[in-house]
């Protein structure tokens, strides 16, 4: 006869709910600020350039639309990091911190090259892309400032990910919060030849970024050296030293990430370019529309962020019972954090797209209109974003990320992307076809990652129950 271990089975204590909820949020509010910090990075980077004109402006924007693959890429690779961290501090395995930060630091060492490689001929790539001439050169002197910096930031992340496992995640938080007036002057003084330096406009604007960030690398990394928690584990020691194990461990879960960040990037980028092909109203409303809804996304990425430590550290400690309370409180809260913009966005609109334009300039009533409409469909997929990200982030703590790479190339190509064209083009909706095409597949990924883990969970619930047998 099989039994299962009363204690176990009972149910968990609403204590624990309670303190699971507050554990989420005390890691995941410090998070989503940082990156609503680095959004105040680039957002900096726009308004500096406009006053070089429209046509610096767009030259950036295509350099950096060129640049923003790789970036977001490597970031996912490192999210591997976060729940190898969390998996060996749970499990007291100290020194596997430290060959897991030097391993990760020589996959970032490892991949610089190839990535400059890409950047000095980002020219010739857009122009064979079918780029205006003009602006690809512009393109090019952007990232021929810019790239210097990508291992810097990735450098960064690696680092935040790194306290982040620890449960503090604010130093971060407060270096991007000054960086943002530092990368303002960098800019104002490159860009535009101020305090004797010279006038070096796109390049200057990359330059400036590449100096930002490998000063708030040092930054952070000097805190990391000196700080008494920190110090024990010595990083740097022996950093030369080969592990190709963990190496390859770090490519086997990253690598996956990445490339569903990259999906779901690609998928945000695509439906740009659909909208495009409508109207030039429509684009400006997308504009508006997208700026709103990345800005409620840093709330969810905090949340994924938090669940992947979280359930990384029960997992290393092994106690399964945790890992499934920790993912599925995160879940829950990753859904719920989301009602307040859905609520703003759909009933809201007019006054949000009003930040960003003339509301009573007869000129700008299209784009507000269809910037109001794709705002409300927006609201409306909020939950499947929170959702689709926080379930990713818990999967990621499980080591589970080869089904979700499956699954988000899946539910955003041929289904999101597929039916954005069926319901633009072929059914006549245009910009709002393209918008409902977005939010269905968001939710169909949002329900089979919620699936997914559903799975895994339910197996670590299993593996929790010790069996007795009798006869």
């Amino acid at each position: 006869m099989v039994s299962p271990d009363p204690v176990l089975s009972e149910r968990r204590a609403p204590s624990a709910y309670a303190t699971e909820v507050r554990t989420t949020l005390a890691l995941a509010v410090p998070i989503a600020a940082t990156q609503l910090a680095q959004m105040g990075l680039q957002t900096t980077d726009v308004l500096m350039t406009g006053y070089l004109g429209p046509e610096a402006l767009a030259a950036a924007q295509l350099g950096h639309s060129f640049y923003f693959p790789v970036f977001v890429t490597l970031l996912g690779v490192l999210f591997a990091s976060s729940a190898m961290f969390a998996q060996e501090l749970g499990a007291r395995r100290y020194k596997g911190v430290r060959r897991t930060f030097r391993q990760a630091m020589w996959l970032v060492l490892s991949v610089t090259p190839a990535a400059w490689l890409y950047f000095g001929h980002a020219e010739e790539l857009l122009l064979a892309m079918g780029q205006d001439p003009v602006l690809a050169a512009r393109a090019q002197t952007y990232c021929d400032g810019v790239m210097w910096g990508l291992p810097f930031m990735a450098g960064f992340a690696l680092l935040r990910n790194f306290i982040a496992a620890h449960g503090r995640p604010r130093p971060a938080m407060w270096i991007l919060a000054v960086g943002i007036p530092v990368n303002a002057a960098a800019d104002y003084a490159l860009m535009f030849g101020e305090f004797g330096l010279p006038r070096l406009e796109l390049y200057g604007l990359g330059l400036a970024t590449t100096v930002v960030q490998a000063t708030m690398f040092f930054v952070m990394l000097a805190y990391i050296l000196r700080d008494r928690r920190y110090r024990r584990y010595m990083l740097l020691v022996r950093f030369w030293r080969s592990d190709w194990g963990r190496f390859c461990e770090l490519w086997t879960l990253g690598l996956p990430i990445g490339l569903t960040k990259l999906a779901e990037a690609g998928l945000f980028a695509a439906t740009g370019f659909l909208i495009g092909l409508i109207g030039v109203a429509e684009l400006a409303g997308h504009a508006v529309a997208l700026q709103f809804a990345a800005i409620a996304f840093m709330i969810p990425f905090g949340v994924a962020q938090a669940a992947t430590v979280r359930v990384g550290l029960a997992v290393g400690r092994r106690d399964p019972e945790a890992a499934v309370l920790a993912g599925r409180i995160a879940t829950l809260v990753g859904v719920l954090v989301m009602v307040p913009s859905a609520l703003l966005y759909v009933f809201w609109g007019e006054p949000l797209v009003s930040l960003f334009l003339d509301i009573d300039d007869p000129a700008e009533y299209a784009a507000v209109a269809h910037a109001v409409t794709y705002l409300a469909i927006a609201g409306l997929f909020q939950f499947a974003d929170g959702g689709q990200s926080v379930a990713a982030g818990a999967l990621r703590g499980f080591k589970d990320t080869r089904m979700p790479m499956i699954i988000a190339l899946v539910g955003y190509w041929p289904i999101g992307i597929g039916s954005a064209v069926l319901f633009a083009f072929p059914m006549g909706y245009g910009g709002a076809g393209v918008w409902a095409g977005l939010a269905l597949g968001l939710f169909v990924v949002w329900g089979l990652l919620a699936l997914r883990l559903r799975l895994v969970a339910g197996r670590q619930a299993v593996s929790a129950v010790p069996v007795a047998v009798s006869g």
